[in-house]
């Protein structure tokens, strides 16, 4: 029976130890330094992980696993986005883990925006002088045709015969 016991906890403590992960016991990544600037200076910038600031300026991020990008914006300027890669080197014995970024200093030119398109107006074509009122009744008396209270009465149809 004691053979029994001890097989099952023997089994017990190496299922507990394949399940047991070593990656809780890695550090955190140190944050990277981002150097931002822009052409002209002044621009808001902010990166897609969160942080921002007005150029030129640096900002820490958390190293992610892949790239990120920083979106430049000025007033009276196109807004312009950069991709910056995160380039991670493991270290070996004699020299620590670091991480980059590429490029680095992030640098945007930020072209200026054109004026703003201007709305398309149909062109007004020009009213015509209506003829005054008083000059309107001669030249009805001298048309060829009847005025409405002369016209003579319409005939009525003929009436068809039904077969």
């Amino acid at each position: 029976m004691r053979r029994v016991i001890a097989i099952a906890v023997a089994g017990a403590s190496l299922a507990g130890c394949s399940s047991f992960s070593f990656d809780s016991l890695k550090p955190t990544p140190p944050p990277v330094q981002v150097q931002l600037d822009s052409i002209p200076s002044g621009a808001d910038a902010v990166t897609s992980l969160g942080p921002g600031c007005k150029t030129p300026c640096q900002v820490s991020v958390p190293a992610p696993d892949s790239g990120f990008s920083v979106t430049f914006n000025l007033p009276r300027f196109q807004p312009t986005t950069v991709p910056v890669q995160v380039i991670r080197n493991p270290g070996d014995f004699t020299t620590p883990a670091s991480v980059t970024t590429d490029p680095s200093p992030v640098v945007a030119e930020l072209k200026p925006a054109g004026p703003p398109p201007r709305a398309t107006r149909k062109p007004m074509r020009p009213k015509r002088p209506k003829p005054p009122k008083a000059a309107a009744a001669p030249a009805a008396a001298g048309s060829p045709f009847p005025t409405p209270a002369v016209a003579a009465p319409q005939p009525a149809p003929a009436a068809q015969p039904t077969r």
